[in-house]
């Protein structure tokens, strides 16, 4: 059995951003436009959290990468009137959009403020359809949140599978992890113990946003080390 798991190193992040363009545009994300993000009503899978180290004049810019933390406890889950969120056998929190009804508890009962409601149509004028992700659905008056790419593991372990052997260590790359230039994420299987997530989430220099809740995400920071 699998368990999915991400490893953020936040000593290789430059905040660049490129991991939320290839969120959006592989996940088909939909774009609020001005007047709604300006009621609060932006959609986005993850955000870079920005803050600052150090005193005047030495100060410094840190990134944070932030999305779904995969919760093995999730706050979301049991809230759910419709079911429409649960854990699945492989560690994920899968996100049910046919049966969600917008009530939007689960994201009230998020700590990580990652869920966010779709209110709107989403609208793309030609030829922007082009662009979609065949293998995404469009959707509309549902509750968005990173998936960790489900659809690429999804294929990767279906032609795992068809060679009669297990998914290859590196294998499956979300979209965000693929594009990161840096390397500042690492995505893999947690029941590898071979695997690099399995043995950079061992690291001293690990942990993981808001610990004190007993959430117990999967995706596992890393902490900047100091040089000099």
């Amino acid at each position: 059995m699998y368990k999915w798991a991400m490893v953020v190193d936040l000593d290789r992040c430059t905040g660049c951003a490129a991991c939320v363009v290839a969120c959006r545009a592989e996940n088909n994300v939909p774009i609020a436009g001005e007047e709604e993000a300006g009621k609060g009503r932006a959609s986005f899978w993850m955000r870079i959290e920005r803050y600052w180290e150090g005193e005047y004049p030495n100060v410094r810019a840190r990134y944070m990468p932030v999305f779904c933390q995969q919760c093995a406890n999730a706050p979301c889950e049991p809230v759910c009137p419709v079911y429409a969120t649960y854990h699945s056998a492989e560690g994920l929190n899968v996100q049910v959009y046919n049966r969600c009804v917008g009530t939007r508890y689960c994201a009230n009962n998020c700590p990580y403020a990652v869920r966010y409601f779709n209110w709107f149509d989403p609208r793309w004028p030609d030829p922007l359809p082009e662009q979609l992700n065949p293998d995404v659905t469009v959707r509309f008056r549902v509750m968005e949140k990173c998936t960790f790419c489900i659809q690429r593991i999804r294929r990767g372990k279906e032609l795992a599978k068809m060679a009669g052997r297990r998914v290859i260590d590196g294998e499956i790359q979300p979209a965000c992890v693929q594009t990161c230039a840096p390397g500042a994420l690492v995505f893999g299987d947690l029941n590898d113990p071979a695997s690099r997530v399995a043995r950079l989430a061992m690291s001293p220099r690990r942990f993981r946003l808001h610990e004190d809740l007993g959430t117990e995400p999967a995706v596992f920071y890393l902490k900047e080390q100091s040089y000099g």
